[in-house]
């Protein structure tokens, strides 16, 4: 009868909806934490978690498996990545310095390092203005290498910057995948564990090359010059909005008297580099793309100046065409 059968519909909609109840109250609460505080634990747990576990790295249409071990021990990093394919490359770095093992070639190439991390190449930074450039949500809760994650977007308002997309470990905030997003929506660059343990003890004997490297060649570069600028004769006159100076350096180029000026401007997530060197070639403007990263060079004055930097070819075109010498 219609009565009947308006009565167990209004029956079955009120079981549904104490079913929802039920899960929704067995889902973990999220509100807790807001976007903010998960990028505050994510940026803790990167200067101070141990881990080791296999890494998948893409960049552009290029793609690497690599085994890193990483530990952190009053301030000072110390990391091995090893390549799972090709000639067997070995990246060990104990403090600022780095070196470089190419078995196949028997060399060893001994780097510089600043503090940044030589896995992720970019993330969040308290300088980030969120609401202002960029706005940032917590998207859904996932699975990242057999562990809980949180997925956040950090969306741009415009388009001289990237969209990225962050996994955070539910337990940690530990990044265990990353994305950089281009215009166009497609990840133009990827970190991403396939396997990881999180807050394990490691040995130093971990951190020893797999290869004996006594009948090695070392190679050590000469050291670029550094001088600080406190005040640069060289700026932009068009930033796009939300980009400031970050700092402001002479270099002296290894094997060159010729002094180069460097300027770093950023927004809190990404970073331009300006470079301005006297010409030497008859090159006049040119582009170039490797992954979520952009170069323009142009010339004025005299002068080359190149912009380089993980922005969209926009950004990096306009920076290097505003800037002005007073």
């Amino acid at each position: 009868m219609p009565g009947g059968s308006v009565h167990f519909a209004l029956r079955c909609s009120a079981m549904v909806a104490g079913c929802c109840s039920l899960l929704l109250a067995a889902l973990p609460a999220q509100g807790a934490d807001s976007p903010s505080d998960w990028l505050e634990r994510m940026a803790t747990a990167v200067q101070t978690i141990n881990y080791e576990g296999t890494v998948i790295r893409v960049s552009g249409d290029r793609a690497e498996a690599l085994k890193v071990v990483h530990t952190v021990s009053d301030g000072v990093v110390r990391e091995k990545l090893v390549a799972q394919e090709g000639n067997g490359l070995e990246i060990i770095r104990n403090g600022n310095e780095v070196h470089c093992i190419l078995p196949g070639r028997k060399s060893v190439l001994i780097e510089e390092w600043n503090d940044q991390s030589t896995l992720f190449s970019t993330l969040p930074t308290s300088q980030v203005s969120f609401g202002s450039e960029y706005d940032v949500r917590i998207v859904k809760e996932d699975r990242v290498a057999g562990r809980k994650a949180l997925k956040l977007a950090i969306k741009p308002h415009d388009d001289y910057r990237y969209e990225h997309r962050l996994w955070l470990d539910a337990e940690t905030g530990f990044p265990l995948q990353t994305q950089v997003i281009g215009t166009a929506g497609q990840a133009l660059e990827q970190v991403k564990f396939a396997d990881i343990t999180l807050g394990r003890e490691i040995h130093a004997s971990a951190f020893m090359p797999s290869y004996s490297t006594e009948d090695f060649r070392w190679y050590s570069p000469p050291r670029r010059q550094v001088t600080t600028v406190v005040d640069s004769e060289w700026s932009s006159d068009d930033l796009p909005l939300g980009f400031r100076i970050a700092s402001s350096q002479q270099e002296q180029m290894p094997g060159s008297q010729e002094l180069v000026t460097h300027l770093l401007y950023t927004d809190g997530l990404a970073n331009v580099s300006v470079f301005i060197a006297e010409v030497t070639d008859d090159k006049v403007a040119a582009r170039s793309q490797v992954g979520a990263s952009n170069t323009f060079s142009t010339v004025r004055g005299g002068r080359r100046i190149t912009a380089v930097g993980e922005v969209p070819a926009v950004t990096v075109e306009q920076i290097a065409n505003s800037m002005r010498q007073r």
